[in-house]
């Protein structure tokens, strides 16, 4: 999977550097080139061959999510996802579209395991070789093997589980690099000794000390995750007064909203 990470981090280096162009610099929204990125990125390297679907599939996962937080920003009132509403119907829409890319997806990787050409190059050919073999030594018991709707949730999941938690994480690099323009030349320095004009490699990553510093640093004072959940086992005070077993979700970005 490594010549996808290289392929989707060349390309948007190589576009980065035709906007700066003759002029030595140039204005860009890094959140927004980040979520694109790791959407390729994950499209790659979780669909391989079927790389179009899958950065359709990215697009449409964007798509819910907004959806989904713009229904968390009303007021709740019991059943009223099942109003045919504009917005339920989009949902829905969006669903049963994403849903019908991977079940193709799947057959299509179904059809050539049967012939005997096995892809496990990316996470879905992993994931359906596994599968394979499973349901193969169970015989006719499927006790085991994930059935064809499990291994779509699965699919669902390479997105939600990384694509905005990554491009969260990126651009916060980017931003905590920016005040620290030292750190910044300390982490190229690293990259070029280790790597010189070579194509990165597993070795060599496994060589590098300040790129990880930074981005474990970063995640310690800006986590990747939008919300955060706590339980108190016992009562407790601060501004306000918090009994015991109260569940308490807040921003991790804005620790005022709770």
């Amino acid at each position: 999977m490594f010549p996808a990470f290289h392929t989707s981090c060349y390309e948007l280096i190589s576009r980065w550097e035709e906007l700066v162009g003759s002029e030595g610099s140039s204005e860009l929204d890094v959140w927004h080139e980040f979520q694109n990125f790791t959407g390729d990125v994950i499209s790659r390297t979780a669909f391989g061959s079927s790389y179009k679907q899958g950065m359709r599939i990215f697009q449409l996962q964007t798509e819910q999510a907004q959806l989904l937080c713009q229904s968390d920003k009303s007021k709740f009132i019991p059943g009223y996802r099942f109003l045919p509403l504009k917005e339920n119907k989009r949902r829905n829409e969006i669903d049963k579209e994403i849903c019908a890319l991977l079940r193709d997806m799947i057959r299509e990787r179904e059809k050539e395991m049967e012939m005997g050409n096995v892809s496990n190059n990316d996470l879905l050919g992993l994931l359906m070789e596994s599968n394979f073999k499973d349901s193969q030594e169970q015989g006719n018991s499927n006790a085991t093997a994930m059935t064809t709707e499990e291994v779509i949730d699965e699919c669902k999941l390479f997105y939600f589980a990384e694509q905005e938690t990554t491009s969260v994480l990126l651009t916060w690099t980017m931003v905590v690099l920016s005040m620290h323009p030292s750190w910044q030349l300390r982490a190229r320095e690293e990259v070029l000794r280790v790597f010189g004009k070579n194509q990165p490699d597993f070795d060599g990553l496994n060589h590098l000390k300040i790129v990880p510093m930074i981005l474990y640093e970063v995640l310690r004072i800006v986590p990747a995750l939008g919300f955060h959940c706590s339980a108190s086992g016992q009562d407790y005070k601060t501004r306000r007064y918090y009994p015991s077993a109260r569940c308490t979700s807040y921003s991790t970005n804005h620790p005022n909203a709770s």
